[in-house]
């Protein structure tokens, strides 16, 4: 099986997360003769090569982060523009990242993703959909690893049934929500860690003020 990956994200591939999980994910794809190939939306001189393979092959897999609740401007933009396609052979599926750890906010996107295939001419091969990869960039290597570890286990299983399966994908998708006690010990410890957390992240980026500075507040 060949697969075309189109990766939706906004960030340029070496700050991707989304790019990330897309190599863990074509690692465990090609590793019984598959073939892949990915193009970048993020880089608009591969849109014209991305199009061209989207109408040349017949599985199709969009990778994309949760972007204010459904998909980035420059996904939907570049798909507005592919012709449907007319001999239904195709099928695309798609892949969901994002920051929060239940899968519950995902599910708006993936119904609108449900909508696409067959505005495109194509069948629907699912979505799979997986949380709490926030911090994906930030991590080190081993750790790295560890987290990508289920997406190369999810490209075996994709290698093998060219779609993602409901039972299979809303089981990796887990939590679907964060069980009360663990909301309850959020609520008593959480913010102070996330504090810690976020400024260990904005020293990393660079930042050098306080995370709560308000430099226009007129107090």
């Amino acid at each position: 099986m060949h697969l075309v990956i189109i990766s939706g994200a906004a960030r340029p591939k070496p700050k991707s997360n989304t790019a990330k999980i897309i190599g863990a994910f074509r690692s465990g794809f090609d590793e019984k003769g598959n073939t892949s190939e990915v193009w970048y939306l993020s880089d608009r001189r591969q849109w014209e090569g991305a199009a061209k393979a989207f109408s040349e092959n017949e599985n199709i897999l969009v990778a994309l982060p949760l972007y204010v609740e459904n998909i980035p401007g420059i996904l939907l933009e570049f798909l507005s523009d592919i012709p449907p396609k007319t001999d239904g052979k195709t099928t695309l599926s798609f892949l969901i990242q994002g920051g929060f750890p239940e899968a519950s906010q995902s599910r708006c996107c993936e119904k609108y993703l449900e909508t696409l295939p067959e505005k495109l001419g194509c069948r629907y091969g699912g979505t799979l959909i997986k949380g709490d990869m926030f911090g994906l960039g930030l991590l080190d290597e081993k750790n790295r690893k560890k987290l990508l570890a289920p997406f190369t286990g999810m490209g075996r299983y994709f290698s093998e049934k060219g779609y993602f399966e409901k039972t299979v994908s809303d089981k990796f998708a887990a939590p679907e929500f964060m069980p009360e006690k663990e909301i309850r010990k959020f609520e008593r410890f959480g913010h102070t860690i996330q504090r810690l957390f976020m400024g260990i992240i904005a020293k990393k980026l660079g930042c050098k003020g306080k995370l709560d500075a308000k430099p226009y507040s007129n107090n």
